[in-house]
């Protein structure tokens, strides 16, 4: 006897926009949710499988007999089974038993579930995504922290590896324990926003959480959803945006996942050639059917919806859009132009920010992780652009580690790769990574990527830091760099916090917080950042002493800082030319003794009103070696008039 009763959650146009691709609300229909029938209590499933010849509920509440609860395939061509099952509530343990037309019974967990077990059988709880917001300040207000034109320095952390228990260090520490510990030590820093890798249920710790799993469950290593509410709730409530790492564009092939979930190639394209991925050993999504884009871009909502999240940094962009990404000639089929755009996954991703800046506005950010020059990313789509709100400036970051690796004699050959970025560095809107990609496999932490002995590789870093932060484009660094981490990033373990009692890494947190606190306050830094009229070279083609010189200019005209790197070990008595009537004052020095530096301090030794490379004035400053200097524009009006009546 078949203990589901029927019951439906959805509208025939709940049906109509599923199966046209543009229901972005399905986190309200499709699982398992709380509901009354008759009087009666229970629990509400529904899941697609319209190859299925029987989709049951088994769980722990009938021993997980496929027999018992066999759901209700929907009249209407949907591929829908849904029924109602009393007595059910929270906690239940369940998965779908699913019958294919080959007889194979595969038992699935639920892929729009809310909260999976952390186990090898990873079955799905019938949980809830309610949750008592205090952020309601953060909320009206996230636009203005959000927004293009406001500063935003970001720092990318994995929750299970930035800080462990001393006396435990085997085990997680709870997102709310987390909270304790990360929201001050944000605040400290002055990083605007945080961004955490993966958040969504995942079954292997090497993946770092990008082969997800259970793409609308929080991992349950950490705690429950409600849980990951609360550190973000905490986060918002201190002023500090949130931004979640999202995956749409691969899952793995998990018994339980959505690896030929019905029995076909359901969620994934069948054809290899587009539907599997050669390097990671994943399943690709099948961007062109209807059902699989709903999904997705519902997924995008859930989290931005019920976890407030203030972002999402979309992985592997490059790998979606490529039909020959990591594929030798044959392995990939061109499409109708004859060329290697994937226009089905190019599509989709046009719609999904179409679709959360519609539901949103621009009080949430979505952020492109690609590493070609794939045109017009962050263009809107209305003018044929994919429509993202940022891009990481993958090219800046190598070709900047690159620089930085190479023996001072030698810098001057590769001067503008210092340069280069400027060439480019508006046909898009940046964001600078630091990532943890950088840090992992054998490619040596930050610090140790640096030339030079240990004084140099940290004067190196410090300089570097100097630079990031005051070129143009939004900011993100990886944990432990901010403080020198020596080791490569372990996923296994807690972040090298020891470190800080030795001078040399703590001079180096203690720059990067000031960088973060400098980049916050100083106007100039931030609201030109994705506008050209923001940034000027001053010295750009100084091979031989390998100094830049550049400034950088906010919507006041009077609103300029001019930073100058000396990128050579040497101190310098260097002259440059600037514009008229203004005069300068260092307000940082990544050679001072506050961050372990050296303790040279940077001198305005000489003022001229002689021309000098196409300014009307010069200036002589000393520059210590391997450092980064700022200088801010004085408003002195006393100081230009004596000036200009001294040359008259």
């Amino acid at each position: 006897m078949n203990s589901v009763k029927t019951y439906t959650l959805f509208t025939d146009h709940d049906v109509y926009l599923f199966k046209e691709g543009r229901h972005y609300k399905l986190y309200g229909k499709f699982g398992a949710h709380s509901a009354e029938k008759e009087g009666v209590k229970g629990v509400y499933f529904s899941v697609w499988a319209p190859n299925a010849k029987k989709v049951s509920v088994i769980g722990n509440f009938n021993n997980w007999n496929h027999k018992d609860h066999i759901l209700f395939p929907r009249w209407d061509g949907s591929g829908i089974w849904e029924g109602f099952i009393e007595g059910l509530t929270w906690g239940t343990l369940y998965k779908y038993a699913i019958e294919t037309p080959r007889g194979e019974i595969l038992e699935k967990s639920d892929p729009y579930a809310v909260s999976w077990e952390q186990n090898i059988q990873a079955a799905s709880l019938v949980s809830t995504t309610w949750y008592e917001w205090n952020d309601k300040e953060w909320m009206d207000r996230r636009w203005e922290k959000n927004r293009l034109e406001a500063p935003i320095s970001v720092y990318e952390l994995h929750l299970g590896s930035w800080v462990r228990e001393g006396d435990n260090p085997g085990q997680f520490l709870n997102y709310r324990d987390i909270a304790k510990k990360l929201v001050p030590y944000i605040k400290e820093m002055g990083f605007t926003h945080v961004e955490f890798m993966p958040v969504m249920e995942y079954p292997y710790d090497p993946s770092w959480g990008y082969q997800i799993t259970g793409f609308y469950a929080a991992t349950s290593r950490f705690g429950s959803p409600q849980d990951l509410m609360f550190l973000i709730d905490e986060l918002h409530k201190n002023n500090i945006g949130v931004i979640l790492d999202w995956v749409p564009s691969h899952f793995p092939g998990d018994a339980n996942g959505l690896h030929r979930f019905d029995g076909s190639y359901l969620y994934e394209h069948e054809d290899p050639r587009k539907g599997f991925h050669p390097d990671w050993k994943s399943h690709i999504f099948n961007y062109g059917r209807n059902e699989v884009k709903s999904f997705l871009i519902s997924n995008a909502m859930f989290w931005l919806d019920r976890y407030h999240a203030d972002g999402l940094r979309v992985d592997a962009v490059t790998s979606m859009l490529h039909l020959d990404y990591s594929r030798n000639e044959g392995e990939w089929e061109p499409n109708i132009y004859g060329d290697n755009v994937n226009l089905e996954a190019k599509a989709f991703l046009q719609e999904f920010n179409t679709a959360v800046y519609k539901e949103f506005g621009n009080s949430i950010m979505t952020i492109a992780e690609e590493s070609s020059d794939f045109p017009m990313l962050t263009k809107p789509v209305h003018d044929g652009g994919v429509g993202f709100g940022m891009k990481w400036m993958m090219g800046w970051m190598h070709d900047t580690l690159d620089y930085f690796k190479e023996d001072f004699v030698n810098r001057k050959f590769h001067h503008h790769k210092l340069t280069f970025a400027s060439m480019y560095m508006y046909n898009e809107n940046y964001m600078m990574p630091l990532s943890h990609d950088e840090v992992v496999h054998g490619k040596a932490s930050l610090i140790y990527k640096m030339k030079g002995d240990e004084w140099q590789k940290f004067a190196n870093l410090r300089t570097l830091y100097v630079y990031m932060y005051t070129h143009p484009g939004a900011k993100l660094l990886f944990m432990g760099d901010e403080f020198g981490q020596t080791s490569e990033w372990n996923f296994t373990r807690s972040l090298d916090w020891h470190l800080l009692k030795y001078p040399v890494h703590k001079g180096m947190q203690e720059i990067v917080k000031e960088l973060n606190h400098l980049y916050t306050s100083e106007s100039a830094f931030y609201e030109n950042q994705f506008d050209k009229h923001g940034f000027e070279w001053i010295e750009a083609d100084d091979l031989e002493n390998s100094v830049y010189v550049y400034l950088r200019k906010g919507k006041r005209k009077d609103d300029v800082a001019m930073v100058v790197l000396n990128l050579a070990p040497k101190v310098l008595d260097y002259k440059l030319g600037i514009p008229a009537g203004t005069h300068w004052e260092v307000i940082l020095n990544s050679d001072d003794e506050k961050y372990s530096g050296s303790g040279i301090e940077p001198e305005i030794l000489e003022e001229k009103y002689e021309e000098w490379r196409g300014y009307p004035k010069s200036m002589t400053v000393k520059l210590p070696p391997l450092a980064g200097i700022i200088l801010k524009q004085k408003k002195d009006k006393k100081y230009k008039l004596h000036r200009i009546k001294h040359k008259r």
